[in-house]
């Protein structure tokens, strides 16, 4: 099994497929799908909330934070692997550390 087939274990213990693309590739994806398919629905009614996009599928789900974004859409699809978040409006969010949220490399 190689490294990209290996799965990636969350907090809760379940286990996920990695994503299959490079990180700079889900970012690009995830600011298209926003700026092509969702930012005139959510800017209004959810300025400075943060939203989680699954950029396989499009799907898409708000939160005060990063996790509670990406927990809310993982909630509603489960097999969500590959994510990109960003704050509604701005179109800034500042992320520390050195891997995603929710997620431990074992």
């Amino acid at each position: 099994m190689t490294e990209s087939e290996m799965p990636v274990h969350t907090q809760d213990g379940t286990a996920r497929r990695r994503p299959s693309r490079p990180r700079g590739e889900s970012i690009r994806l995830g600011k298209e799908i926003y700026e092509h398919d969702i930012r005139p629905q959510v800017e209004a009614a959810h300025h400075g909330e943060i939203i989680s996009i699954d950029v396989e599928t499009g799907n898409w789900a708000v939160g005060d934070s990063v996790i509670a974004a990406t927990d809310r859409l993982r909630a509603q699809y489960p097999d969500t692997v590959d994510t990109y978040s960003l704050r509604i409006g701005d179109g800034v969010l500042r992320h520390f550390g050195g891997r995603p949220l929710g997620i431990s490399w074992r």
